[in-house]
């Protein structure tokens, strides 16, 4: 029987584990400003998404040969600009169809730029030095809100050869910076709202209600409430209506609380990373582990005869090693009521427990419910 106490001596003989990356999430002293765990509704931005064209490739676009939307973009727009180009057997390999999308701020408005993201829809093998022809960019409602057009720059590129093929990054995407312009603005009247739902990014009951106190201590009122897990209702004060109410969003702003946070184990299984909130907690609990391993070696010999022998002949003569470890020292661990889950990660790191067996023990111990938190699979 192995306790905690005889497992923390063996710290300091701990090299690390260079496949698992443990995190330990500990609350700051330091309370956080609302505005960095809280939105106030309406004031939101908005996806927009369009169909373009990009020339100017240097043979690094697509095939319109086998890509009929590519063709039909290129001739519809040689059409509108008064070319007729059904007629003839377009080759072309500068042309690419993309998708363009962009983010509308909240509050953007008409003439101002935003920056926007090309990426390739065919076979085009890179977009760098290509140039995005006028493409209007539309809401979830089917309007356009805005308009986008410009060179394109790409982190990526791609280079081949007859043996050899090189990739950095990816060629097929790039961006435009300042290459939308606003057409539409979106509505929205703030200075007449008589309430203002403040929007927590992650919802919880405490968080809600300290919120709401840390407003009405402010404002020596009762005026905000804790509707909900993830919504503050803030009725606004008489004097901060008519035309002010960008001067009490900026005061909430700025005013501090201790957001809560539930007990967790976050895993993510593919690269070995452990992230542990600091209320997480673990009853009594005995744990085990061990593996068989068989390890086979072959190391083969050369035999063959004597100098100047006139018989025999040289023989590969094979020489075989088998290992198996059973785990046979491996024994039952104690951990205590009241341990935190980082002394338990610290002492299976002392007995040289992997991450991907420290994920594992992580999971038997909720199943066995001695894991006083959730855990979350990523």
């Amino acid at each position: 029987m192995f306790y905690l106490s005889n497992i923390k001596n063996k710290l300091n003989r701990v090299i690390g584990l260079s496949l698992c990356i443990c995190l330990f999430a500990v609350s700051a002293n330091a309370n956080s400003r609302i505005k960095d765990i809280a939105d106030f509704e309406g004031v939101r931005e908005n996806q927009l998404i369009g169909y373009g064209v990009v020339v100017g490739l240097n043979g690094t676009g697509d095939n319109i040969k086998s890509l009929a939307f590519t063709k039909e973009s290129l001739i519809g727009m040689l059409e509108r600009m008064g070319v007729n180009a059904r007629d003839g057997q377009l080759k072309s390999k500068n042309v690419a169809a993309v998708m363009v999308t962009a983010t509308l701020p909240a509050f953007a408005r008409q003439g101002s730029k935003i920056d926007i993201n090309v990426s390739a829809m065919g076979d085009a093998k890179s977009l760098l030095g290509g140039t995005l022809l006028v493409t209007p960019l539309m809401g979830a409602d089917n309007e356009v809100y805005a308009v986008a057009q410009g060179q394109i720059a790409v982190g990526g590129f791609a280079a081949e050869g007859d043996a050899a093929t090189v990739t950095k990054g990816v060629p097929t995407s790039g961006r435009v910076a300042n290459g939308g312009i606003v057409e539409r603005e979106i509505p929205f009247s703030l200075n007449s709202m008589d309430q203002l739902k403040i929007s927590l990014r992650n919802p919880d009951f405490t968080t809600s209600t300290r919120v709401a106190s840390a407003i009405n201590a402010y404002l020596g009122t009762k005026s905000a409430r804790s509707e909900d897990p993830g919504t503050v209702v803030l009725d606004v004060p008489e004097k901060y209506r008519s035309g002010n109410i960008m001067k009490i969003m900026t005061d909430i702003e700025q005013l501090r609380v201790e957001p809560d946070q539930f007990a967790k184990v976050v895993i993510d299984e593919q690269s070995g990373i452990i992230v542990i909130g600091k209320d997480v907690r673990i009853d009594e609990v005995a744990i085990a582990q061990g593996n068989l391993t068989i390890r086979v070696t072959e190391t083969p010999q050369v035999s063959q005869p004597a100098p100047f022998s006139e018989v025999g002949e040289t023989v590969m003569v094979p020489r075989t090693e088998i290992e198996i470890d059973e785990g046979e020292e491996n024994r039952l661990n104690v951990v205590k009521t009241g341990v935190n889950l980082q002394e338990l990660v610290d002492g299976l790191n002392a007995l040289g427990v992997g991450p991907r067996d420290m994920i594992s023990i992580l999971q038997a111990i909720k199943v066995a419910g001695a894991l006083q938190a959730d855990i979350e699979i990523m």
